[in-house]
């Protein structure tokens, strides 16, 4: 944490006679743009946790304030698109011992990657896409074989985290920038604390958190721990799922009349991101600043990589993942490409089915947002299991242990969901091909009853557009961070 008496060297709070802003070299900047332009260049701070703040009262910092690190970068290009690395390392070396119990951090020294995200702007600069590479991901290492991708930071630090996502992307890094995920508790902080939402309760001693199912308002030290966690059905992936939940939440509030309005807390946001970041190259990030300048959060969209196995065993015994090769491969051939990510317009309502209730259609809820109870319907010893594991595997939440139904002769499995619950509902139905549809008066959420026909489960994806050209591999899940931000 900073000392009370540590000066605002970059950040300066208020105009002059002119409405223009002074800068800390003592220029006069020009009026800015409108407030719609000034929301936008407020983008890039909440996705990077870097202080890009051009707007009334707040400017930018000077270079000098964010460090910089040799990841091997060659070229950065001032315009057109641009492939940046954003690594979360995990240093605990500056933690004193009441810090490290405070925080649940164990008492190892050096730097670790927690988080990977591969973010892509657009040559029109006019979209970013965010992909998260899940830390558990088996992959090549180039020089030290066959690794989860986390360790390349380990084994060569930047410049080799950078080498090994490039050859498992097949994108050029034109960025590097390194944040401390442990300095992430200030910037929650400065914002006065961050809504997320949860599906599922959450119970992990080894991060102290502790959650119901439903929305919760976190400061700094939770925040973290939300993020960090793995203490879920999916472990790594649904820590993603939280991670790019929270960026999305760290977003809408920096952007929020709260701290537009606030300067103080502006000023206290710009400072705190700053001391997280390293970059390369170093160059204060005017140039990207410039580049997001009208980027808004609806131009934001999230990105899942394919996978092939979420359970992979490894030689050396380890728990992994592996990509599905087709689908990364064309997930990131059309976002080099530029080409929209955005699932194809599905209509609003499902046709009803005979029964009166809506029918399978494609739904805007992700499986990642889905909580889903299972019960077996029939005298099938282990249904219940293997269906709970099919659907974890599709990217739904399923708590607890599946039970069993009163009566045991199902013969058709059947989605039953409570009132409000139509458009879930129909998520979980797009995964279960052949599933009944039914509203049910006796349910909280969605329940799944599996029946005798024992149906294939797949992850749901969008519909296609009639006359689009087919892509190879699935449809990437994707979700924009105005989809991602959870509602108080």
């Amino acid at each position: 944490m900073r000392d009370p008496g540590e000066e605002d060297a970059g950040v300066q709070v208020g105009g002059d006679a002119y409405g223009g802003v002074r800068l800390a070299s003592g220029r006069r900047r020009r009026p800015g743009r409108g407030p719609k332009a000034r929301r936008r260049n407020l983008l890039i701070s909440g996705l990077l946790s870097v202080g890009v703040l051009v707007g009334t009262g707040v400017v930018w910092a000077t270079p000098r304030q964010i460090g910089s690190v040799d990841a091997g970068v060659t070229e950065t290009g001032s315009r057109g698109a641009m492939n940046i690395l954003l690594v979360g390392v995990d240093k605990r070396d500056d933690l004193s011992r009441k810090q490290q119990n405070q925080l649940k951090l164990g008492r190892e020294s050096g730097q670790r990657t927690d988080t990977m995200m591969v973010i892509h702007l657009s040559e029109d600069h006019t979209k970013v896409t965010v992909v998260s590479l899940p830390r558990d991901t088996w992959t090549t290492i180039p020089g030290k074989g066959q690794h989860k991708i986390n360790s390349a930071y380990q084994f060569g630090g930047p410049k080799l985290a950078k080498q090994t996502v490039e050859q498992a992307t097949g994108l050029q890094i034109n960025r590097y920038i390194e944040v401390n995920v442990l300095g992430f508790i200030d910037v929650v902080d400065a914002l006065g604390g961050v809504t997320v939402c949860t599906p599922v309760p959450i119970n992990d001693p080894k991060t102290g958190l502790n959650l119901a199912a439903g929305t919760h308002q976190l400061q700094g030290p939770q925040a973290l721990g939300y993020a960090r966690t793995r203490a879920t059905a999916r472990s790594d992936l649904d820590r993603i799922d939280r991670q790019q939940q929270v960026v999305s939440a760290l977003l809408d509030r920096a952007l929020s009349a709260d701290t537009l309005a606030n300067p103080a807390r502006l000023a206290a946001f710009v400072n705190s991101t700053l001391r997280t970041v390293k970059v390369d190259p170093d160059d204060g990030l005017l140039g990207l600043a410039t580049q997001l300048r009208d980027v808004s959060l609806d131009d934001v969209r999230f990105a899942d990589v394919p996978l092939s196995d979420v359970d992979f065993k490894s030689p050396t015994g380890e728990s992994a993942v592996l990509w599905d090769r087709t689908g990364a491969r064309e997930l990131f051939r059309r976002i080099a490409a530029d080409e929209d990510l955005a699932p194809a317009p599905t209509p609003s309502a499902a046709k009803p089915s005979a029964s009166g209730t809506p029918g399978p259609a494609a739904s805007p809820i992700p499986p990642e947002r889905i909580a889903v109870k299972v019960k077996n319907g029939t005298t099938i010893t282990g249904l219940g299991a293997r269906t709970k594991q099919a659907l974890v595997a599709a990217g739904f939440q399923v708590p607890g242990e599946p039970g069993d139904t009163a009566q045991r002769d199902h013969r058709k499995t059947v989605v039953r969901y409570a009132k409000g619950r139509e458009d879930s509902a129909r998520t979980v139905a797009a995964a279960i091909p052949g599933a009944e549809l039914r509203e049910a008066s006796d349910v909280e959420g969605i329940e799944v009853i599996v029946g005798s026909d024992q149906p294939k489960i797949k992850k749901p994806s969008a519909t296609a557009t009639p006359g689009a050209k087919p892509s190879a591999g699935p449809t990437p899940s994707t979700k924009t961070a105005t989809q991602n931000i959870c509602k108080k």
